[in-house]
């Protein structure tokens, strides 16, 4: 029963990423602003590649067997886009 619990959160934070990444595309005016502070040239093809980004690793977060490389991936996408957002002030 403790490995069902456990695996809850993932599966919520995997559902709720693909969504933000997939809305990315069905509504790619929500991102602009944000988007814009990291991505000041070219923010429609960043807001682009962001929603990739954001549902390849929600996607992967659903499998336990793709989960460490999901959550690998999410702490590289938070540094570049951080990144991105130090560079561009």
């Amino acid at each position: 029963m403790a490995e069902k619990k456990s695996s809850r959160l993932p599966v919520l934070a995997g559902l709720s990423l693909t969504g933000a990444g997939l809305a990315h595309f069905a509504k790619p005016e929500l991102f602009e602003g944000i988007t814009k502070g990291a991505f000041p040239t070219d923010t429609a093809r960043h807001i682009q590649i962001n929603g990739g980004i954001e549902t390849v690793i929600g996607v992967g977060l659903l499998s336990p067997k793709t989960r460490k490389l999901a959550v690998l991936g999410s702490v590289g996408y938070v540094a570049y886009l951080a990144s991105n957002v130090i560079r561009n002030r």
